[in-house]
């Protein structure tokens, strides 16, 4: 096929957006940790999982099927592949999403090896019809299908190898109780301290090969919403930055610049966020307001709100969940630097 002159310059800018994403992938996989003593935080959660896999490696036994939940970005998947090398086997993923009918869950099971990870994210859309089939496959280690249809339809029993089940879901609440009551271990992320981001962000800039200062690691570290996704995400614009003004230098202005281009103030707010904020604050007083007011308000999903927004602001209390809506709480206005009540700018 040839392609005209003016296709060319198409071509390659695409292959060129396609590279520069492959290429962050393959910094986001660098910056994972690989061994226990390179994953920072969740301390009790790293105690809980390392007395589960020893006494699984002791009994010469499958570990028992666990569920990781928090919000998105605080290690989940880095979790998951950490059990997998500490108890020697391989990982295979797949998310809810992905498994759309029984066959596809069928597949994946059948396909496993003793001693194998079976990682599944986004474990709260896995629908309920496959959870059926989930259930013996996780608790006795069958695989029940039906095959074809009507009187002439009978049940297949297949067994399968021991196996360990790892789900991830930013959303527990969505996950029916028989479900969840399958899992050894329950273990819920919580957001990180700075302390603990401070060492992430030196950790990453280190295998960036990017030098930064003490204040930059401290302004970029109070912005990151107690998220190691999102701090990495931080210093590699910082470095973006630092690399265009000639320098591998990450500094104090080349931190604060990074923030101010990317609309992000001192404590990680984004632009979404102080709407979200100002629009109960202008709209509706303050609050309480409920969601599908608020939603509607915002023109944006319920899903987003609760799963992004929300779970920050409340951290920094700024935000309040009660039966009758949402509340913005007085450190908000704080923030904001606006007035309360009849004072409000």
């Amino acid at each position: 096929m040839i392609l005209p002159f003016g296709a060319f310059g198409f071509f390659a800018s695409n292959m060129k957006k396609i590279n520069q994403n492959k290429d962050d992938q393959n910094i986001d996989l660098t910056l994972r940790p690989a061994v226990w003593d390179e994953y920072v935080g969740q301390e009790k959660i790293k105690n809980n999982l390392k007395v589960i896999l020893e006494a699984a490696k002791k009994r010469n036994e499958a570990a028992d099927h666990l569920l990781f939940s928090g919000p998105a970005g605080l290690g989940k998947t880095t979790l998951a592949y950490l059990v997998a090398h500490e108890l020697g086997g391989l990982i295979k993923t797949t998310s809810g999403p992905a498994i759309e009918k029984a066959g596809d869950l069928a597949a994946v099971l059948t396909n496993l090896n003793p001693g194998e990870i079976l990682f599944i994210d986004e474990a709260h859309r896995i629908n309920p019809i496959i959870e059926e089939v989930l259930y013996p496959a996780m608790e006795s280690r069958k695989l029940h299908l039906v095959v074809g249809k009507g009187p002439g339809a009978r049940t297949l029993s297949l067994d399968l190898p021991p196996f360990t089940l790892i789900a991830a879901t930013t959303r527990e609440n969505l996950l029916s109780q028989p479900l969840r009551s399958r899992f050894g271990a329950t273990l819920r992320l919580n957001f990180y301290c700075i302390d603990d981001i401070k060492k992430i962000l030196n950790r990453s800039a280190r295998i960036l090969d990017v030098t930064i200062s003490p204040e930059a690691v401290d302004i970029l570290a109070c912005a990151s919403r107690g998220t190691p996704r999102i701090a990495n995400r931080l210093l590699k614009r910082a470095r973006d930055f630092a690399e265009v003004r000639g320098t591998k230098t990450v500094n104090e202005e080349a931190a604060r610049k990074t923030l101010e281009m990317l609309e992000i103030d001192e404590l990680g707010l984004e632009p979404q966020d102080r709407r979200l904020l100002m629009t109960i604050i202008e709209k509706f007083n303050g609050g309480p307001v409920g969601i599908n007011t608020l939603t509607a308000a915002l023109s944006e999903e319920r899903g987003v709100i609760e799963d992004i927004y929300e779970p920050y602001l409340m951290t920094l209390g700024f935000i309040q969940r009660s039966t009758s809506g949402r509340i913005v709480l007085p450190p908000a206005y704080k923030h904001l630097k606006i007035k309360r009540g009849e004072e409000l700018l």
